[in-house]
């Protein structure tokens, strides 16, 4: 699927970062409500700590190998994607650490132009998602990643392995 005439996808500025931090904790309440402590998503400083982590992201050298976009609509940011070198040991080129789609957007496109904006279809991927969370793991499916046993739970919240080889196409 690709975005529709109304999504564009593009590399992030420092300016959004306000909003990239606003669509991520929108998008965690939207999706992880009933999954993740209240206390969690609601807490008064989760848009401010995400804001220093898009900062950090954005700036910070030790970051330099990541991959970030974000999706907007209507001159509204809808979304955020960011890869980057391996957390965990494996044979992967890349993780993909971060995407979020608001609800608004669900079914835009916006998704899938994220990751295609941060990760090559030539690259394999891992990435960890929380389980359940149906609506995520068909998309993961969708685009060619596989859950591959391995499973951790973060804060309360069980999450599966998903990963992807490379396409040769």
């Amino acid at each position: 699927m690709t975005a529709d005439d109304s999504v564009v996808v593009r590399a992030p500025q420092l300016a959004d970062v306000p909003a990239m931090a606003r669509v991520l904790v929108q998008s965690w309440r939207e999706t992880y409500r009933g999954l993740m402590a209240d206390a969690v998503l609601d807490d008064p400083e989760f848009v401010p700590a995400r804001e220093r982590y898009w900062t950090a992201a954005l700036t910070d050298p030790q970051y330099a190998q990541n991959r970030a976009a974000v999706a907007e609509r209507d001159g509204e940011l809808v979304g955020v994607a960011m890869t980057g070198t391996l957390l965990d040991p494996g044979p992967w080129d890349r993780q993909l650490y971060v995407l979020y789609v608001l609800e608004q957007a669900h079914g835009s496109g916006a998704g899938s132009a994220l990751l295609d904006a941060v990760l090559d279809r030539a690259e394999s991927a891992v990435l960890w998602v929380a389980d359940p969370n149906p609506r995520a793991q068909a998309f993961y499916r969708r685009e060619g990643f596989e859950p591959d046993g391995g499973e951790r739970t973060d804060d309360g919240v069980r999450a599966i392995r998903m990963v992807r080889a490379p396409s040769r196409g």
